[in-house]
């Protein structure tokens, strides 16, 4: 291989010894060189590619600073021998004082045929790489020779060299791995920190552009650390309630080293932290797979499955052989398991206050994430008719999914059912109340799957099962008008499940297309019983009162679902028309007799009285014929006169309806008084129509 030879003002390679010409030269034979051997591709220290052999030049003055595995030692026409040279280096790492740039100054582009010059300079914690020549005045520093580095830090010489490739080489220290025309990460070490850096001749003038993946950049620094130094971090992290960050750290500490229970044990508390329960139990079951004497992972699944409400699974871990239980835990062990003891007691009699009770005292006792008996809290208040409350309680239960390598019969049992059965078959019965019928199927299905020898969810089952068919029937009959039939069905349902209101309402329904009030209102009652907030029930039982004519009934019933359903044109009209026959049982003149009419205009004294004394409320608009507020306002008035029909809306014109105006003590207008049963209740004096809106909405329930 030929080498463009210029002078220089030292000592040239024609000087050089045929050893060390060998040496930085790629050429020769490498056939039986010792320290020859393949590099294992995940070395810390990466091969080095083969490159351009170093050649003096006059216009590259600059050097290389390294050392070689002899100590061979070349200055820039200069030269020491292997006596003289620095003692061997076996670290794989080059050791370094400043960060690395790529300097243009001084330098020129390479022609075409000519290979780069290796001549530069290494300085920092990182090594340094010139384009072209340095100036003149750098001082003589060493020659790194060509070759591939050992992870034991000797430089190789091998045969590989020989072969040239379209991009030039650079050559890199440390422990990264790179490539062709790539800046090389650098080992560890005390640089500045700052990321490399490139510079050359064809960039000059541009700013300086940071090496992507530097030796000191943050994730080169994090993926390299120690899996020690990454669990103190995430120590830190979990002392500040930064619980998601110390689970990462927790996360990068275990791809690292897989086999360390402590690191499992850290992250199961983070993930208790972040609720995540299933996966905490899974990380503290692995960390004493690992290490079945670890006193701490033993101690902390404990605190766990007391949490979870698994007593006896809790009590083997706490009192783990050749470990000290912690006494607060020992004590929240026994007060849970007192509380449920009574719980299960109070529901084999079906004391299902004592049941309630006693599961509110388990949950605030210790077992706050334990999902079966916020599930037993649910069926007792749906058992005492508090169906919302139940299906709130069974809504915000906490979720925790058992492991699936765990076989049913493992699992632990509540009140005689596998745990995860006595989820479903609390909810199928609050599906079934709610008149989800399908869902409480498939729930009970679910359950009986899980635990299918529990007599207690076989027979929910087959009860569920007939009530749906005669459910079905039932409604098929109702739309055949076979209503007789129809309200044999329901009850046949019943039979299965005496306190559902869905099946009391429907049968009520019934009872009123035959004309049998006296019924319907018997089993709208029963179905509001167990069900109070039951729109449906109210309805009927609503329009059941108007049948009968119990008009004060109906009133009341209306009013409670206006304040319900505000926008159902619907129940405003049966309010008003409810109101309207209530007054005339009652002997008033009622003036307003048409739903959603117009305003009404008052001309006397005798009129206002009879109209400001109904049983609704009343708005009166006093005004005159010249304001301008008063015609402003005036369509307003109609506008809410058919939003809000079950209100009487008045205008009174005080120049003509002076009297009135005396008796009410009307000076301003316009001014707007609101009447409930002859008593003014609120008057507002030229109002804006956002609070005259509020108001009548307020008053209209």
């Amino acid at each position: 291989m030929s080498h463009s030879r210029k002078p220089d003002s030292g000592l040239g390679f024609d000087t050089l010894s045929d050893r060390l010409r060998k040496t930085v030269t790629c050429g020769g034979d490498n056939t039986n060189k010792p320290d020859f051997r393949e590099l294992d591709l995940g070395s810390p220290i990466s091969p080095l590619r083969d490159g351009p052999a170093i050649s003096s030049s006059s216009s590259s003055s600059g050097s290389v600073s390294g050392r070689t595995g002899n100590g061979l030692q070349v200055g820039s026409g200069t030269r020491k021998s292997d006596s003289g040279g620095t003692p061997n280096n076996h670290s794989g790492e080059l050791s370094v004082d400043s960060s690395p740039t790529f300097s243009a100054g001084g330098s020129r582009g390479l022609k075409s045929g000519h290979t780069r010059s290796d001549s530069g300079s290494v300085s920092g914690g990182h090594p340094s790489i010139f384009t072209g020549g340095s100036s003149a005045t750098s001082p003589p520093v060493n020659v790194l020779p060509t070759g591939n580095i050992c992870p034991s830090g000797r430089v190789l010489k091998t045969g590989m060299m020989s072969t040239r490739t379209s991009k030039p080489d650079v050559l890199s220290l440390g422990t990264g791995n790179y490539g062709h025309g790539s800046i090389m990460r650098g080992g560890s070490s005390s640089g500045s920190g700052s990321s490399p850096t490139i510079k050359s001749s064809a960039a000059a003038g541009k700013p300086e552009t940071p090496v992507s993946g530097g030796s000191n950049s943050p994730y080169s620094r994090r993926s390299s650390m120690d899996p020690e130094d990454l669990k103190k971090l995430g120590n830190e992290e979990y002392k500040k309630g930064h619980f998601l960050e110390a689970l990462s750290f927790y996360d990068r500490a275990i791809s690292q080293s897989p086999a360390n229970a402590a690191y499992h044990c850290n992250r199961a508390a983070a993930l208790m932290c972040l609720k995540r329960l299933s996966e905490a139990v899974k990380e503290c079951d692995e960390a004493i797979k690992l290490d079945s004497g670890y006193v701490r992972a033993h101690h902390r699944l404990a605190s766990l499955l007391i949490s979870l409400g698994q007593i006896e699974k809790a009590r083997a871990h706490l009192t783990f052989p050749g470990s000290q239980p912690d006494p607060k835990e020992v004590q929240k062990l026994q007060l849970v398991e007192k509380h449920f003891t009574k719980c299960t007691d109070c529901r084999r009699v079906r004391d299902w206050v004592g049941v309630l009770r006693e599961s509110d005292a388990a949950i605030s006792s210790g077992a706050d994430t334990c999902p079966q008996l916020f599930a037993c809290k649910a069926e007792a208040l749906l058992k005492l008719r508090q169906l919302d409350d139940a299906e709130l309680t069974i809504s915000n239960m906490p979720k925790f999914e058992a492991s699936s390598s765990s076989s049913c019969s493992s699992q632990p049992k509540f009140f005689g059912m596998i745990s995860e059965a006595y989820l479903f078959f609390v909810r199928a019965q609050i599906d079934m109340s709610f008149g989800r019928f399908e869902n409480a199927v498939t729930s009970i299905e679910k359950s009986g799957h899980i635990d299918p020898r529990n007599v207690e969810i076989a027979v929910l089952v087959q009860n569920i099962r007939s009530l749906c068919r005669a459910r079905t029937r039932g409604n098929d009959l109702f739309k055949s008008e076979r209503f007789t039939e129809a309200c044999s069905a329901y009850g046949e349902g019943l039979r299965f499940d005496p306190p559902n209101p869905i099946l009391y309402c429907n049968r009520a329904a019934c009872w009123f297309k035959l004309g049998l009030f006296e019924r319907s209102l018997d089993d709208c009652n029963q179905a509001l019983l167990i069900h109070p907030n039951y729109t449906k029930a109210l309805l009927r039982r609503a329009a059941t009162y108007t049948k009968l004519e119990r008009w004060s009934e109906s009133v009341r019933d209306y009013e409670v679902l206006r304040r319900e359903l505000p926008n159902n044109n619907d129940i405003a009209e049966s309010l008003f028309h409810a109101q309207v026959a209530l007054k005339k049982s009652l002997g008033e003149e009622v003036y307003n007799m048409k739903f959603g009419g117009e305003v009404e205009l008052i001309t006397g004294l005798e009129q206002f009285k009879a109209a400001i004394a109904s049983t609704g409320a009343s708005v009166v608009l006093y005004k005159t014929t010249s304001d301008l507020q008063c015609k402003q306002i005036s369509p307003f008035l109609d506008t809410l006169c058919a939003k809000y029909p079950s209100i009487n809306f008045l205008k009174v014109d005080i120049e003509e309806s002076p009297e009135i105006a005396s008796i009410e003590n009307v000076r301003i207008v316009p001014t707007i008084k609101i009447y409930k049963k002859g008593n003014r209740v609120k008057e507002l004096v030229c109002p804006c129509r956002e609070v005259l809106e509020s108001s009548v909405r307020h008053y209209s329930f």
